[in-house]
């Protein structure tokens, strides 16, 4: 018995020494291994040339864990300077062990780093690395490949070099194909606050020639690579006030006051005006009522402002009368919009030149119209209508015209439209200033006076027509109300296709997306923007179109937003003057009516200038509302995104009904770093405020805007012309980029949390390329 114990016992400790010879349990012992990185921030296959990196060799299942390092392939890697670039162990040699890498000068693939296990040279780990040249992007870029900055002017540009972790450092130059190609210096050389971290944005002066520049952002890393890396924005210097002839319109109040002004000069190319003409429509004491005056215009002037990245100072020098002036923002088209900055009152306006020779009664012309001002009692009127414009010796004659008015909430003319009566005509009174002409109206009883001055456009082109600066002469009384605004060409058709303003005009194409953007403005600060589409239905023969969309609306604070999931639908409908004699009046439904439930719209007046475009006049409420509608371009409707905005625009207020609204202009710059933020930059003025905040935007055209400073705001946008693009990722498919834009506050956000149930009193700002 004790014998047999003895030998299971012998059995027992033999198996279990053979057990504890393979690590107990039977489990083979783990082997060492070697794992090589880099750092979380950095991408291996993308080192930018010179870069240092610390590479780290972690060692596992040994208790030794010192690593040779080796730099390969050996064939490749070899020569002085080592093509691979350097590897340099730390010493003394931590654990666990690192290395620094140092990329070289020239970029290479195929490079890789090997740390080897002391004692086990059959233990290794690898990281492999790519040195790539680094790319850099100047922004803005241009809309759609250039960037248009006046004579004089200045643009902000700034420089980001990719990888990310590329040192932000660049050296500015510029080149040009003329004598002068302009400067530009580091952003931060007027604060003094320069160092190696702040390179990236610098602000170029135009020179005062026209000239193609590239300013250039050269890749400056504390040690240079090889090959120098270079990103450009290609740059146009365009004339800012060269000589020619200019129109201009300016509308705002003096305290409670209307103001209003219309003119045009001709500059010549000393600076010198040789003709010009300003029409006023102020206070005139003794008199309580704006009263009509003219003077020559002696000197115009601009001046760009220091820093402002293209804003400016307008000056306008009157003789016998005041010196105006306006801060202005300058478009890429050579467009100006200003805001008046001298403290004898507030408003906006626009001044643009005449790109080609007027056309302006070369032949038989019908225009559209719409003016606001105000009566004898302070209130507010509106008028819109059509004139059909002939030639003749002496200057042209007006017969056929039509004028539907508003006056504080009572319709002019019972019924409506008022006849226009072929006593009517306009004339020529200076022939120095072909740009100048006077014009009479007639209807009823009533003979109102007009001076008006050719601003720009042409009879080719339905983007761009013709268009006419209008201000009346007459004294107020209780039959000639203060009035101004603009006659636009209405587009014809062509000689075999000529066009029958009907319900079908305002979508001729069989399943086109005829969609278009208005703005209304009515009195006390009430304004509004509506995106909406009509279908063209009945084709004329009686019946309603369709018209359907979205629209916000901001009346004095009080918010009104009907979106895309619950849109309006309202209808619209052509009106025969005459049995089937349809010249483009129509009756549309837009907005609210105030304090009804179920929602009613209110109906508006609309003169078409063409499909999708024209002027608006609320028939009969007493906030008399007015404005225009805009058509977006058929062929990008639907197809906007947020990558679509970013660019460089000019902003001013277009129209403002309350004294107490002051208008603003801004540049903004909108930018899309990458990833989803999309952010906003730029001055506003008059208070010469940074603006910094986000927008968004959805494939419809309407988004938002959220300023966090000068103040915490929201803006809605309404996207309405854009220019086709090449698409960045496949030149085969077109791309968009938006070029105008209407925007309107419609909050300020208060309380914790803060809500948005009310806004601002607001205005309507326009912002263009």
């Amino acid at each position: 018995m004790m014998r047999n114990c003895l030998f299971v016992a012998a059995l027992l400790s033999l198996a279990l020494a053979g057990g504890c010879a393979k690590g107990g349990n039977g489990i083979p012992p783990l082997q060492p291994t070697v794992t090589v990185a880099a750092p979380t921030t950095v991408d291996p296959s993308s080192i930018y040339p010179t870069q240092s990196v610390t590479l780290t060799a972690t060692v596992s299942n040994s208790t030794n864990t010192a690593v040779t390092w080796t730099l390969g392939p050996a064939a490749t890697c070899t020569g002085t300077p080592n093509p691979c670039g350097t590897l340099t162990p730390a010493t003394p040699a931590p654990t666990p062990a690192t290395a620094t890498y140092v990329a070289p000068a020239t970029p290479i693939s195929g490079v890789t780093v090997t740390a080897t296990l002391v004692g086990n040279s059959s233990v290794t780990g690898t990281l492999g690395l790519i040195v790539i040249p680094v790319s850099v992007v100047v922004t803005p870029t241009g809309m759609p490949t250039v960037v248009s900055v006046g004579q004089n002017l200045m643009q902000q540009f700034t420089a980001v070099a990719a990888p990310d972790y590329a040192p932000q450092t660049f050296t500015w130059s510029v080149t040009c194909n003329a004598e002068n190609c302009g400067s530009i210096v580091l952003a931060c050389v007027a604060t003094n606050s320069c160092n190696a971290n702040n390179t990236d944005v610098a602000t170029y002066t135009a020179p005062p020639n026209a000239a193609s520049v590239a300013v250039l952002a050269t890749w400056n890393p504390p040690t240079p690579p090889t090959q120098p890396s270079i990103g450009q924005a290609k740059v146009t210097v365009a004339s800012r006030l060269p000589a020619g002839t200019y129109s201009f319109q300016f509308s705002g109040y003096d305290s409670n006051n209307l103001v209003a002004a219309a003119g045009s000069f001709i500059l010549a190319s000393n600076g010198t005006i040789t003709a010009g003409v300003e029409d006023v429509l102020s206070i005139v004491p003794p008199n309580t009522l704006p009263q009509p005056q003219q003077f020559p215009i002696a000197s115009v002037s601009y001046t760009p402002i220091a820093g402002s990245n293209g804003l400016g100072t307008l000056t306008l020098a009157l003789t016998g009368g005041p010196t105006n002036q306006y801060t202005a923002v300058l478009t890429s088209s050579g467009i100006i919009r200003m805001i008046e900055s001298d403290g004898l009152g507030t408003g906006s306006g626009v001044m643009q030149k005449l790109a080609t020779a007027s056309v302006f009664n070369a032949a038989p012309q019908t225009f559209v119209f719409g003016f606001t001002g105000m009566d004898s009692s302070l209130g507010r009127v509106g008028s819109v209508g059509l004139l059909p414009m002939t030639p003749s010796a002496s200057g042209g004659t007006i017969a056929g015209g039509l004028l539907d008015s508003n006056d504080s909430g009572s319709v002019v003319c019972s019924p409506a439209p008022c006849s226009i009566a072929a006593t009517s005509g306009y004339s020529q009174p200076n022939g120095s200033l072909p740009t100048y002409w006077n014009m009479t109206l007639a209807t009823g009883n009533t003979m109102q006076h007009f001076d008006f001055f050719v601003a720009g456009g042409g009879t080719n082109s339905q983007t761009s027509p013709l268009t006419l600066y209008v201000i009346s002469t007459d004294p107020t009384d209780a039959t000639h109300p203060a009035l101004s605004g603009t006659l636009v060409y209405q587009w014809p058709g062509t000689a075999n296709v000529p066009i029958t303003y009907n319900n079908l005009a305002f979508c001729p194409t069989v399943n086109a997306a005829c969609t278009s953007v208005s703005n209304l403005t009515g009195a006390t600060a009430n304004v509004s923007l509506t995106l909406g589409t009509t279908d063209g239905t009945s084709s004329g023969t009686g019946g309603t179109g369709g018209f359907t969309g979205t629209f916000d609306q901001n009346n004095d604070g009080t918010i009104t937003s009907v979106g895309p999931s619950a849109p309006f639908s309202y209808t619209y409908v052509a009106t025969p003057i005459n049995t089937n004699e349809y010249l483009g009046r129509y009756i549309f439904q837009m907005l609210e009516k105030p304090n009804t439930t179920p929602a009613q719209p209110l109906p508006f007046i609309l003169y078409a200038s063409g499909a999708n475009r024209g002027f608006l006049l609320d028939q009969s409420s007493s906030t008399v509302m007015t404005g225009t509608m805009n058509p977006q371009p058929s062929n990008i409707v639907g197809s906007y995104a947020l990558s679509e905005l970013a660019g460089v625009f000019a902003a001013a207020t277009i129209s403002n009904s309350d004294f107490s609204v002051t208008p603003v202009v801004e540049n903004l710059l909108l930018t899309s770093p990458g990833g989803q933020e999309y952010n906003v930059s730029g001055t506003q003025n008059p208070s010469n405020a940074t603006l910094t905040g986000t927008y968004t935007m959805s494939f419809s055209g309407t988004g938002t805007i959220t300023l966090t400073a000068p103040s915490t705001a929201t803006y809605v946008i309404y996207a309405i012309d854009a220019t086709t693009v090449p698409n960045p990722g496949d030149s085969s498919l077109p791309n968009f980029a938006i070029t105008d834009f209407m925007m309107m506050g419609t909050c300020t956000p208060q309380g914790t949390p803060p809500t948005c149930s009310s806004g601002p009193p607001s205005s309507i700002i326009f912002a263009q390329e």
